[in-house]
């Protein structure tokens, strides 16, 4: 069997960028980024197109649909690297704790989170929970914040999908506003 390296090679990286920028178009397309999931979206079926033509041109030679289907998991392995790197879109966590809850939510309230507490009834007794509204990119951070203050916190994460009201939107309105009115400043800086 004669291998062509050139268009092995072609059949992966094609492959790898039209499924990364799939994972990427669908991450956009769930957290409402409408501008920008389309145009990804043409690009990527452009892509999809001219790998797929090469596939089917070399479809006598097993090794070019094993090596479009390895482009296709690094492809996913890609794009999910890529998203978690851009961090889109917010995180609600709820945190669970036994006790102190009121000095665990400001402790973390003064790192500048925003922090709902309220009580609840558990297995073992009396509990809090914290409510924290936070960017994807402030999420480890938070978690790590979160296990010093209070090693025994139950952590739990969610993606809210609509966001109204309270202090992020407060905050949100204020830092566009900022960037709007002095766009070299930035507006989480402290002073």
């Amino acid at each position: 069997m004669d291998l062509n390296w050139g268009i092995l090679l072609a059949i992966f990286l094609i492959n790898v960028v039209y499924v990364t920028l799939s994972t990427i178009r669908l991450m956009l397309t769930m957290k409402g980024y409408q501008s920008v999931a389309p145009f990804v979206a043409m690009v990527e079926v452009a892509i999809y197109v001219v790998g797929l033509g090469l596939v089917l041109d070399n479809l006598d030679n097993v090794i070019s649909v094993m090596v479009y289907a390895v482009g296709f998991g690094a492809g996913i392995y890609a794009g999910m690297k890529i998203e978690d790197k851009l961090a889109l879109g917010h995180i609600l966590v709820t945190t669970i704790v036994p006790e102190n809850g009121w000095e665990v939510a400001e402790e973390i309230r003064g790192d500048g989170y925003g922090v709902t507490i309220s009580q609840a009834y558990g297995r073992e007794g009396s509990r809090f929970v914290l409510e924290i509204l936070t960017p994807r990119s402030n999420e480890r951070a938070l978690y790590k914040l979160i296990h010093e203050i209070e090693p025994k916190a139950f952590v739990i994460s969610y993606e809210p999908k609509y966001i109204n009201g309270g202090f992020w939107t407060k905050r949100m309105k204020t830092n566009r506003a900022q960037v709007r009115d002095n766009p070299k400043e930035d507006p989480f800086e402290e002073e």
